[in-house]
């Protein structure tokens, strides 16, 4: 793809909620597995590759698919779980640009088109993003890379699981053309149906037909249709909506106890949220922590700074008082979780008349850990106050 084209990715993790349950649970592997319901009640929520091959579907009832795998095991669905496991995902996808457009917890467009500058082309950047997130969750997601989103989210459905497919300009028709018509997104069942009973079967078919077949389908959208099958898409990637907060958070395999790896732990959360605050170009003015205990009691503590900041060591020493404060009222903890947060953002801070020494000196570190991360990835430098987390 030429430099002038856009870039969108349509990344599609593989299962989803499926993959978790057998990620976290090693006796579910390789089993065919129902995410819906226990009682035969209810519908599919999402089934593993073992027990799609009886022909189990999301959406199904539970006891159609029981009926098609009586072997299948069902469990119910975590959501939580998902949604916290759906974090980490899409913070590889802003690693990599802010134009990301979520549509469910496990499925999203990216717009990488700036990206290429840094990240390097569309193919790469979508493969890098496909192994940080096997990294990151030891879950797999397939990725289709084109110039719109129509033929992004196609070509994310041609090979899964684990699929990388890039659909060049010049390939569109090869590729859709012989795909059935229910590929194309949007369709719906009942309309498709009525498509390929008014005998177009392929979106070929849909894309070389007259307008006398496609108004009495489509009415005065047929035109719209007829493109949408040539891959003729020009919608943008509409991000989120403004963030309201920047947090990052851990949950330990084993309760925190001793109070300066908690403190370690803090500066390493912070630091992150910074760097993030950075790459958006963004400043806070209300610093919090998170605490859950080994109960599952959870609480929380903020405060406002005095002038809003996207500095390492402002948020991560700010976290550690925090911190200790709540510390002195609460001896031994038994610490399952901790996470930094960040709210209240500006832009751009108004600079102080006279030039704060340390403040450039923090900015210029951290200028210069971000430069190194960059290039190198966010493990190759760390600050020496998180060497105690680290042993």
């Amino acid at each position: 793809m030429s430099f002038e084209e856009r870039a969108i990715l349509h990344v599609d993790m593989d299962a989803f909620y499926a993959s978790v349950e057998q990620r976290d649970n090693p006796e579910l592997r390789g089993k065919p597995l129902i995410v819906g319901g226990t009682s035969g009640r209810g519908v599919v929520a999402a089934a593993s590759y073992e027990v799609r091959k009886y022909g189990v579907r999301s959406a199904m009832p539970i006891r159609r698919a029981l009926a098609l795998c009586p072997d299948a095991v069902c469990v119910r669905p975590r959501m939580a779980r998902y949604a916290e496991v759906s974090a980490q995902v899409f913070e590889v996808f802003r690693e990599y640009t802010p134009l990301v457009e979520g549509l469910s917890l496990d499925e999203a467009y990216l717009d990488v088109t700036a990206s290429r500058v840094l990240k390097g082309d569309a193919v790469t950047i979508a493969s890098d993003i496909k192994n940080k997130i096997r990294l990151r969750t030891a879950l797999g997601a397939s990725v289709g890379v084109a110039t719109n989103k129509l033929v992004a989210k196609i070509a994310s459905d041609l090979q899964k699981p684990d699929g990388l497919t890039v659909v060049a300009p010049e390939r569109v028709n090869e590729i859709l053309d012989p795909l059935p018509i229910k590929r194309l997104p949007g369709l719906g069942r009942k309309k498709g149906e009525q498509v390929v009973a008014a005998g177009l079967h392929t979106l070929g078919e849909l894309r070389l037909a007259e307008e006398e077949r496609l108004r009495p389908l489509f009415g005065k959208h047929w035109q719209e249709w007829r493109d949408r099958a040539a891959g003729i898409d020009e919608r943008r990637v509409i991000p989120e909506h403004d963030e309201k907060s920047v947090s990052n958070e851990r949950t330990f395999g084993e309760d925190l106890t001793d109070s300066s790896v908690m403190h370690a732990e803090l500066s390493a959360l912070a630091d992150k949220v910074a760097a993030r605050l950075r790459a958006k170009q963004l400043q806070a003015n209300c610093i919090g922590i998170k605490i859950r205990l080994h109960d599952f009691r959870t609480l929380t503590r903020q405060t406002t700074l005095g002038k809003p900041s996207c500095e390492s060591r402002v948020i991560a020493d700010c976290a550690r008082a925090l911190f200790e404060t709540w510390l002195v009222e609460n001896r031994k903890p038994r610490i399952r979780l901790l996470g930094v947060s960040t709210t209240e953002f500006v832009e751009e801070a108004q600079q102080d008349l006279f030039v704060d020494v340390e403040r450039v000196q923090n900015e210029k570190l951290d200028a210069t850990l971000d430069a190194i991360r960059e290039k190198f990835g966010n493990a190759a430098l760390g600050r020496a106050s998180l060497l105690k987390r680290e042993r």
